[in-house]
Order: structure tokens, then C-alpha cells, then sequence
């Protein structure tokens, strides 16, 4: 009796089962989260309903910036390759939305023809109507980077008079409509115009709730001396600071990002560490796409359960004949005190409600009576794909990390650096000597022989005891000389010969000189008594 209450519960209970993550997601999207973002006009408030190719597509990176930041350069740079229609100039050149994307031969799809295609992840931007995609375009060329990612460049934001001329369609929605779907944000400052605009301005704040997405970029640092760019980036920070309204600092890196020349070379090296930092952060997201897109769809759950609780208590509040226009401008006016209302009896976070001044506007154009009342079984289906599905796909996307653990972007700049002695850090710290004859330590080995037999030596060795007094008055931590000991100690007797001796001594002077220590001992490194022992 009562059987078919059991089987729900175990229905319930148990998550669903699925083959990969990319699967996973869409058929929990289709199932469990779009009926309730359909039942409570999710996509009339917030955005378009997702697709298949939403959750196929390449990790995307978007570039926002002021005109003439080197938007376009930026791509051209990562690239090593022109691409259809790329413009580039000291004045605002380019006027569109670019998708730069892989495709077999170069030519660019107007973006009318975009938001047909059902493999492009566009579909939803037809809403933003012909002035948006008249200045919508991709193009498509063959580049090994765009084998691994996409890159969206973006119309220069205006400053001064410009930004007074209207575009036709709403920038800032398009942005933001973007900033859901991409892995990275990344906005572009030039070092010599910090000047933030209100469109900008207006621009940034738009990006909020993605700043987990964004990265900033000061480029053309090399064309200001060291005292200047100090003060720039602290002027950047500070500008950043208040319009990006968190407690943690956005990551900057300060660089110049073109083919040419650096015209004050002064900070080549700190340039050099910058963009290899930037390249690894750009390289880690096909690896990380995975994880992205589940964490985009759960907060994407968390706003439509918040969205589906506004809606019923707006329906609950409304009269069921008389006095309606009324009533909807007091709960229109009094909407904080429905979310705070929904905050305590929901035990809702006050991060995941929508803005509030934005919703009030949206909701003045809406038919409250159509507004449907609440409905628990939708909310929760969706509680149960937070709690047990979730959770399953989250082991899901661990395990097809580690089954592709080199998959990255490669070619382009990101190849440049690579392999050779113009890779970073070639040559330097525990590289120095590699392409010596000679073994790079017997340089000051004559200094380090002084001090080893002042050591008392037994046998040509000294003790670990006497060789810890000698070490420690390098004054590091214990922890680097006791990896700096494994490195040295080529033998494991627990004793260091002279060599050994000498070798440790280099590696300390590595340390205090600013460079990491190596995981395992460089072939260059071993002494020259000792590469019978590790072959």
C-alpha cells in the first residue's frame, strides 16, 4: 500500500546518472531548472534560457576596454596572426562585437546569420534587435589558440562627448549578457588614460556578481619609467576600487602586449613574470571549463529560486478585483521589504537577490496578474538537483580533469616562450649554467672549499650536524634548507662531500637571490663526481 510514496522518495533520493559533464548539465538545465525559470518568467528579467550550444562552446574570453587600449592588439598578439576584420588605430576603429573563432578558412558571418546557427552559442543576442547585429560579427580563421578557446573583442568605450551619442541598443546589457557566458573577463587599461568614463563606469558595475571572471590588464607600461608606473597602478587601484565594490583586490597584470619593441626596457623582467602569469591563467580555462559552466548553472539556480519566491509573494500581495494599480505601485515601492520579508522565512542569502532598483524598473512594465503563485514541487526539483545532482557531477568534472590533465591552450604567443632560451626564467636562478661545458657551481667552489674544511671533515665528508651550523647562518627557514639538504645530498649517506658541499651553498645563494628552488635536482647542476651515480 502506498508503494508509489516510496518509489518518488528513492526517485528523489537518488541523483541522476550521466555519461559526461557537458550531458549532465543540459539535461539537468532541461529537466529540473528551466521549468521553473519558464514558470516564473525568468527570461523576461534576467536572461535568455540557455542552450545545447551554451553548454558545448569553447571556453570564450571577453575583452572590454576605453578605445585604444590595444583591445585588438591584444588578440593580435595572442594570436601571431591578423584576423578578418580586425582594425587598429589611436581613435575608436573598432564598432563592433567580433567573435574571433576557429573556423577551416578565413571569412567573417554577419551577425544576422550568427543567431540562426544552432552550433554558435548567439542564438539568445537576437533579442538585442538589428542595431546590435548590424555591429555583430565573427570571424573565423584557422589559429591553433582558437583550437582551445574564443576571444570576443568589443567596441572602444566612449569617454567626453562621445559617450553622449547614443549606440541604438543597450551596451551594457550586451556586456552583460556576455559576461554570463565567458570564462574570463579581462579589462584593458592603457597606462597613460586611467580616466574612467561613465560608460565605463556604467560598464564595470554591470559586470557585478562576475568578478570571480575578471582579470585587469595595464597595458603600454613600458612607455612610462618605474616611478610613473608605480603611481599609475596605484592610481588604477584605486580607481577600481570604487567602482568595484568588493573587499578582494582584481588581479592586475602590468605589461605591454605587442610585437614591438619595449621603449623603456626597464622592467623587462617584471613585463616577462606579468604575461607569463597572465598566459598560465589564460591557459588553465579549457581545463577549468567544465567547472565554470557548473558553477555559472548553479548560480543561475540559486537567482531563478529567488526570482520564482519574488513572483509569488508579488501574486500573493495582489487583490483579486479591485484596486490593482494601485497596490502594484505600493509593492513596486516596498519591493526591499519583500526581500527582506523572503530573506527571513527562506534563510536566503542577501548576495543572492537580484538589484533591486533594476527589478523595480523591470517590474513596472509587468502584468502582475499573470504572475503565477508558488509552486513547491518546481522549487523543489531544484533543491534536489542542488543537493544530490551537483554533487555528483562535481566528481564527474574530477574525473575528466585528470583524464585530460595537459589540456591547454597552445600556439600563438603562447608557444613563443615555450621551449628555448627565451622561455621565462631560462638561464636564471637554478638555470643558471645550463649551457655551460663547465659545471656552473666550480666558479665560487674554491670559496666554498674554505669554509668546508674549517667544517671537520672525516673521510672528505662533513657531518649533517656541522653542515646545519654552516647552512642555518644563511638565516632561512627550516623547511628551504631541509629541501635545499634533499637536493644537495646526492648520495642519501646523510653526509655532504665537498661537491656536495659546495652545491648546497649555490642553491642558498639561489634562494636569497630571489628564485624558487627546483622540485628535482637540473642535470647541469649535478657535480661532475656524481653523474655516474644518478644515470
Amino acid at each position: 500500500m502506498f508503494s508509489w510514496l516510496g518509489t518518488d522518495d528513492r526517485r528523489r533520493k537518488d541523483p541522476e546518472v550521466f555519461q559526461t559533464v557537458s550531458d549532465g548539465l543540459k539535461k539537468l538545465y532541461k529537466t529540473k531548472l528551466l521549468p521553473l525559470e519558464e514558470h516564473y518568467k525568468f527570461h523576461e528579467f534576467h536572461s535568455p534560457a540557455l542552450e545545447d550550444a551554451d553548454f558545448d562552446n569553447k571556453p570564450m574570453v571577453l575583452l572590454v576596454g576605453q578605445y585604444s587600449t590595444g583591445k585588438t592588439t591584444f588578440i593580435r598578439y595572442l594570436l601571431e596572426q591578423d584576423f578578418p576584420g580586425m582594425r587598429i588605430g589611436p581613435e575608436p576603429t573598432t564598432d563592433s562585437f567580433i567573435a574571433v573563432m576557429q573556423g577551416d578558412v578565413e571569412g567573417i558571418v554577419p551577425g544576422n546569420a550568427l543567431v540562426v546557427d544552432p552550433k554558435k552559442p548567439f542564438r539568445k543576442l537576437n533579442a538585442f534587435g538589428n542595431a546590435f547585429l548590424n555591429r555583430f560579427v565573427c570571424a573565423q580563421l584557422p589559429n591553433p589558440v582558437l583550437e582551445s578557446i574564443s576571444v570576443i573583442d568589443t567596441p572602444g568605450i566612449l569617454s567626453g562627448e562621445k559617450q553622449r551619442i547614443s549606440r541604438g541598443y543597450d551596451f551594457a546589457a550586451v556586456l552583460e549578457w556576455f559576461a554570463e557566458r565567458v570564462d574570463r573577463i579581462i579589462l584593458l587599461f592603457d597606462a597613460h588614460k586611467l580616466d574612467i568614463s561613465d560608460e565605463f563606469s556604467e560598464v564595470i558595475k554591470a559586470l557585478k556578481n562576475h568578478e570571480d571572471k575578471m582579470r585587469v590588464v595595464l597595458n603600454k607600461a613600458d612607455q612610462i619609467e618605474t616611478q610613473q608606473l608605480m603611481r599609475v597602478y596605484g592610481a588604477l587601484m584605486w580607481s577600481l576600487g570604487k567602482i568595484v565594490n568588493t573587499p578582494e583586490v582584481i588581479r592586475v597584470y602590468i605589461g605591454s602586449f605587442w610585437s614591438h619593441q619595449l621603449l623603456i626596457p626597464d622592467n623587462r623582467k617584471l613585463f616577462e613574470a606579468e604575461e607569463q602569469d597572465l598566459f598560465r591563467d589564460i591557459q588553465s580555462l579549457p581545463r577549468n571549463a567544465a567547472l565554470r559552466k557548473l558553477n555559472d548553472l548553479i548560480k543561475r539556480a540559486r537567482l531563478a529560486k529567488v526570482h520564482a519566491y519574488i513572483i509569488s509573494s508579488l501574486k500573493k500581495e495582489m487583490p483579486s478585483m479591485f484596486g490593482k494599480d494601485n497596490k502594484k505601485k505600493e509593492l513596486v515601492n516596498n519591493l526591499g521589504e519583500i526581500y527582506a520579508r523572503i530573506e527571513r522565512e527562506h534563510q536566503i542569502s542577501p548576495g543572492d537577490f537580484p538589484n533591486l532598483r533594476k527589478m523595480q524598473d523591470q517590474l513596472q512594465a509587468q502584468d502582475f496578474s499573470k504572475f503565477q503563485p508558488l509552486k513547491s514541487k518546481l522549487l523543489e526539483t531544484v533543491e534536489d538537483m542542488l543537493a544530490n545532482d551537483i554533487a555528483q557531477l562535481m566528481v564527474l568534472v574530477r574525473q575528466e580533469e585528470s583524464q585530460r590533465p595537459t589540456q591547454m591552450v597552445k600556439g600563438g604567443a603562447f608557444e613563443g616562450t615555450l621551449h628555448g632560451p627565451f622561455g621565462h626564467g631560462y638561464g636564471e636562478g637554478a638555470g643558471e649554467g645550463i649551457d655551460d661545458a663547465q659545471w656552473v657551481v666550480a666558479r665560487d667552489k674554491p670559496m666554498y672549499d674554505e669554509i668546508f674544511y674549517t667544517l671537520s671533515p672525516v673521510d672528505g665528508k662533513i657531518t649533517g650536524a656541522n653542515a646545519k651550523k654552516e647552512m642555518v647562518r644563511s638565516k632561512l627557514p627550516n623547511t628551504v634548507l631541509g629541501k635545499i639538504w634533499k637536493l644537495a645530498d646526492i648520495d642519501k649517506d646523510g653526509m655532504l662531500d665537498d661537491e656536495e658541499f659546495a652545491l648546497a651553498n649555490h642553491l642558498i645563494k639561489v634562494k636569497l637571490e630571489g628564485h624558487e628552488l627546483p622540485n628535482e635536482l637540473p642535470s647541469h647542476l649535478l657535480p661532475p663526481s656524481k653523474r655516474k651515480i644518478t644515470e
